[in-house]
């Protein structure tokens, strides 16, 4: 193996587990959704392992038809709060949206999170498709993907102004002299921009972290140069190795173009692992979990993302062939293409096409054994397709205890995944540097002539 970083594993909570079935199973509690003990077992159970963090997905909407899997969501930076107060050097990061918050009020609630946990927060920075969102906040209809990304990229431009508000030597605390902070450190916003007008400095100051670690999870021609310029980790669905690799090298390059070191992104797909100690037994394990999928409403959740009528999916054909392009799509651009290059690729029917989203909605999906499942997470990374994983256990908790104790063992033989912490902070974990002051980076260039 050429010199390079040790993996980035971090655990995507998500109910009962991710394969759409998981509440069935009789060790499933189907309330798990919205209990908390639950969570702190999950966190507990990852931060013993050493991985980098927890994520929480989000959406300002109900997930889905209720009648198909839980669809009830904690608010994710409430949660990691909690989780927060329950762990000690887990990274925690909570998903939230650009299209439907307001960006003082979000980084307000970030730099407390990373003040809260002692420097461990992320933000998995999303501009949310779809028009039910949009609805629940007075909209007819989703803004244009172009618009989505357009207002996020000024949301990252005044959230960054506003942690970087207050300077990290503002805080004197000199009783003598009365003076709690120096104002003249306390510097306001006096954002005017297309999208928002926000004046004043932030009311939290300066976090451990210099602001959260900021993750992005859009795989468009957009989502991916948004990426380039703003994540530090990137989420991405990428279901074959050729397709990693592209993603890899395309969002890397980017970053380079910008000016930015390539080694401060990291690349996280996603990966399902199903695993058994024989291949039979993890066989056996996903044919049970494909088997209590309920076909109608996975066909009602497939028509909605491809715009096409549910009658138009007949369960034992393939894809209509005039499905719309996507550039036709103003959702969820990337996993769009995604689904229909995996069924058009592979010949599936609509039947089988709802087998393999119902792992991983176009993640990797991956059944084997221990060492099969170690073998392909090091075939990834060592040939140019991952600087690490988000390890979505299709059951939860018994195929995160299985991960860990099954196939984590074999990483570290290997020499692939970290045996304790070495640093404190997310960003430490994720061997990233603590971003400077924009404002003292902006004073120490000297002025042209």
């Amino acid at each position: 193996m050429s010199e390079r970083q040790q993996l980035h594993l971090n655990l995507f909570i998500h109910d009962t587990g991710h394969h759409e079935a998981s509440w069935r199973l009789p060790e499933s509690d189907p309330r798990a959704d919205l209990d908390l003990g639950f969570h702190q077992r999950l966190a507990r159970i990852a931060e013993d392992a050493k991985f980098d963090s927890v994520f929480l997905a989000d959406s300002p909407a109900l997930w889905g038809d209720p009648a198909r899997r839980p669809s009830a969501r904690l608010e994710p930076t409430v949660l990691l709060a909690a989780l927060a107060a329950s762990t000690t050097r887990i990274g925690l990061i909570a998903t939230a949206s650009t299209s439907y918050n307001e960006p003082y009020n979000l980084a307000r609630r970030f730099a407390s999170l990373d003040h809260l946990s002692g420097g461990r927060a992320g933000w998995n920075i999303v501009t949310t498709a779809g028009d039910a969102a949009a609805r629940n906040f007075g909209l007819d209809g989703q803004p244009l993907h172009r618009t989505r990304y357009e207002r996020a990229a000024e949301f990252l431009e005044v959230s960054a102004k506003l942690w970087d508000s207050w300077a990290d030597d503002a805080l004197v605390g000199d009783k003598d002299a009365g003076v709690h902070a120096l104002p003249d450190r306390v510097r306001p916003a006096g954002h005017h921009g297309r999208f928002f007008r926000v004046e004043g400095a932030l009311n939290v100051r300066r976090s451990p972290q210099g602001h959260p670690l900021l993750v992005q999870a859009g795989s468009s021609e957009d989502g991916k140069e948004f990426a380039a310029r703003w994540a530090e980790a990137v989420f991405t669905a990428q279901p074959t190795l050729e397709e990693g690799q592209a993603f890899y090298a395309d969002v890397k390059r980017r970053a380079v173009a910008l000016g930015r070191d390539p080694e401060h992104v990291k690349i996280l797909p996603g990966i399902v692992p199903v695993i058994g100690d024989t291949e039979a037994e993890a066989r056996e394990l996903e044919a049970e979990l494909d088997r209590l999928i309920r076909p109608e409403y996975a066909r009602e959740q497939l028509a909605a993302l491809l715009k096409v009528e549910p009658e138009r999916l007949a369960f034992d054909a393939q894809l209509p062939d005039d499905l719309p392009t996507e550039d036709d799509v103003e959702g969820s651009k990337s996993r769009y293409t995604l689904i229909v290059e995996l069924a058009r690729r592979e010949n599936l029917t609509v039947r089988q096409l709802i087998g393999r989203l119902g792992g991983g909605r176009g993640h990797r999906t991956f059944t084997g054994t221990p060492v099969q499942v170690a073998d392909t997470i090091q075939h990834w990374f060592e040939h140019g397709a991952a600087d690490g994983f988000n390890v979505m256990p299709a059951v939860l908790p018994s195929g995160l205890e299985a991960f860990v104790a099954k196939v984590l063992p074999i990483l570290r033989e290997r020499g692939l995944f970290r045996t304790d912490y070495t640093g404190r902070t997310l960003r430490e974990h994720y061997g990233l540097p603590r971003p400077g002051d924009r404002y003292a980076l902006a004073s120490a260039v000297p002025a042209s002539v």
